[in-house]
């Protein structure tokens, strides 16, 4: 090996859902939002006085944004951090906070970005075995740690942890950084912001990207103490102070203050979700409850892997994940209502054909 070699930084990276580039297909694989954004954002995406900015550094606090959404959340703006997606947001939070020689604690399943940003930030960790029905098991928690963090609702799974579960968490965990992951909370659930006002060591980290319809523009937030936020800003300022496009402020602040729009959108697709749930154990498919825009399914008889390499086929894309476990689920999106009549029309009739 060449001396410079072993200077490189080694590690196993995150692996996105695939992203097709096929005008005619349905895609169900990486929990995006099927409906567009608010009509207040696509106005000023057509405002040509917008363009002139972009020539113009943005504003490195993201003011108007934050202010936005500390608004719309009942916060003051020093408890609200914005940042280049909820990937962004936890990546900084990761460097900022878990700087113990102990190890920090997260699901076996669960977002598997964690254990990457583990790895790359030289992070120790442990995971924690869900129980099997996929639950989250508070006590695990309870012992000496770095920190700790977790989705919920879960993903994978959509399995949603009630509250009183957090604070159990949270009650045993007083003296590292507690983050709660809520990219799905909108879909269901209460969210753990609350308990902002009794927990100094929480952080709640949210997502434009899933119910909001703003995927493409990248733009995710926390909430937390002031002396939290003001540390993940510090890191923030050492790392890139521009991490925030113009149009991203402008247009993520045009959609935290449409809220009739936001929940219109989010009641149509949890709508669709429950009425698949039903069509979907019809067809011999188990899961957990999810109150995410997702489900996670298991057939009765029919593998996984099967299913997913037939409907590849037929141009619908699902997620598959190979791994222990849960390598004979679908992580499924919820779509449009005839997205979905469309994908369960291809179940029938392989589920039918099947042998």
């Amino acid at each position: 090996m060449k001396a410079w070699k072993k200077n490189i930084r080694q590690v196993v990276p995150y692996v996105p859902g695939e992203q097709p580039k096929k005008e005619k297909m349905i895609k169900l694989n990486t929990n995006e939002n099927p409906y567009p954004p608010s009509e207040k954002v696509l106005e000023l995406m057509k405002d040509p006085a917008q363009f002139d900015k972009l020539r113009l550094y943005p504003d490195p606090t993201a003011s108007m944004l934050v202010e936005a959404i500390a608004d719309y959340k009942g916060l003051s703006k020093d408890q609200v951090f914005v940042g280049v997606g909820s990937d962004d947001v936890l990546a900084m939070a990761f460097m900022t906070y878990f700087n113990s020689e102990k190890p920090i604690l997260f699901p076996d399943i669960t977002y598997s970005f964690y254990d990457v940003w583990a790895d790359v930030f030289r992070i120790p960790f442990e995971t924690k075995a869900l129980d099997d029905n996929f639950h989250i098991k508070k006590e695990d928690y309870y012992g000496e740690n770095g920190g700790v963090i977790f989705p919920n609702p879960n993903a994978p799974t959509g399995v949603l942890m009630p509250l009183s579960d957090i604070e159990d968490i949270l009650i045993h965990n007083q003296d590292v950084i507690v983050i709660v992951d809520e990219a799905y909370i909108d879909f269901g659930g209460i969210s753990a912001q609350p308990l902002l006002e009794k927990y100094e060591n929480l952080l709640v980290v949210q997502t434009f990207s899933k119910s909001r319809s703003m995927a493409g523009m990248r733009i995710g937030y926390a909430m937390g103490s002031a002396e939290l936020i003001k540390a993940l800003n510090d890191v923030k300022y050492s790392f890139n102070s521009y991490t925030m496009n113009q149009p991203s402020i402008l247009w993520g602040t045009a959609s935290i203050k449409d809220d009739d729009y936001f929940q219109k959108m989010v009641a149509k697709i949890v709508d669709t979700r429950e009425w698949f749930k039903e069509e979907m154990k019809q067809l011999g498919f188990h899961f957990q409850d999810s109150m995410a825009n997702f489900i996670f399914a298991s057939h009765e008889t029919i593998p996984a892997k099967d299913i997913f390499m037939a409907a590849r086929e037929k141009d619908i894309y699902v997620r598959y994940f190979n791994k222990p476990r849960i390598d004979n689920y679908l992580r499924i999106t919820i779509g449009t209502r005839e997205e979905m009549e469309e994908f369960l029309s291809f179940l029938k009739e392989f589920c039918g054909k099947y042998k």
